[in-house]
């Protein structure tokens, strides 16, 4: 999708496949012949850019179909760059400004408590969105409101550290009075493991999952931080990439 529309994120979305399509395959329910439902859980991809990996789960499980991933960035497509809810079936947050899918997610964690209904909400950050004001003021309200329906699950691939090595992600959110979990974000067993212990009760404390992660996972040349974060690989990148992916 990237080599042929010349635009987006592959490392960024090569952190999260592997969470976005288990929760897709595992836990969240949804109907695709009924994508309003009222009974459908919710995720919010809070970190936007890395909206292809999403693109190709939502195509996986029937949202959309191969014509749109191939129309990506096209001016007849509906897929960009940052995912659109007013565009594609399934998005339920248009993101991509850090910061703003989480405080959403929550919103819709507090809409739901109010009515009593049991729908999970899902959000995904990233830890460098995790430096934005607005994470930590809607984490302080889930603590104080109580909204255990909620699981935020960091994408802890360490982007954050290149400019505040000094932090301390997992002690923060434990001290924001959350449930907090570690986990492999790449390992299917840690996954399930992980994902199986979470209680969504309205009363129970929020849950954050910091799945530790590898910018650009699975692909040697694309791993780690830098030049690949928005680059377009050449034709003989691109041939190295699909090779090392076969």
């Amino acid at each position: 999708m990237v080599y042929d529309a010349k635009c987006g994120h592959i490392p960024s979305s090569f952190s999260i496949i592997d969470i976005v399509e288990i929760l897709y395959r595992k836990v969240l329910k949804f109907s695709i012949n009924d994508i309003h439902s009222i009974e459908r859980d919710y995720f919010i991809l809070s970190k936007g850019h890395g909206c292809l990996a999403l693109y190709v789960v939502l195509e996986k499980f029937g949202f959309i179909g191969k014509n749109d991933l191939k129309s990506f960035c096209k001016p007849d497509g509906i897929l960009g760059e940052h995912p659109d809810c007013l565009k594609i079936p399934g998005i339920e947050a248009s993101t991509g400004s850090l910061g703003h899918g989480f405080p959403f997610a929550v919103g819709i964690a507090l809409g739901l408590k109010i009515k009593k209904m049991s729908n999970k909400v899902i959000v995904l950050v990233g830890d460098g969105e995790c430096n934005e004001g607005s994470i930590w003021e809607s984490a302080h309200v889930c603590r104080n409101l109580n909204l255990g329906n909620i699981c935020a699950i960091v994408d802890w691939n360490h982007s954050s550290e290149q400019l505040l090595p000094t932090d301390d992600l997992l002690n923060k959110w434990k001290s924001f009075g959350w449930n907090t979990y570690v986990m492999d974000g790449h390992s299917e067993n840690d996954l399930s493991r992980v994902l199986s212990k979470i209680n969504y009760s309205h009363e129970h404390l929020p849950n954050v999952i910091l799945a530790e992660t590898i910018k650009g996972y699975g692909v040697p040349l694309l791993q780690g931080h830098g030049k690949w974060h928005h680059k377009v690989p050449s034709e003989s990148e691109y041939e190295e990439i699909i090779k090392l992916l076969s």
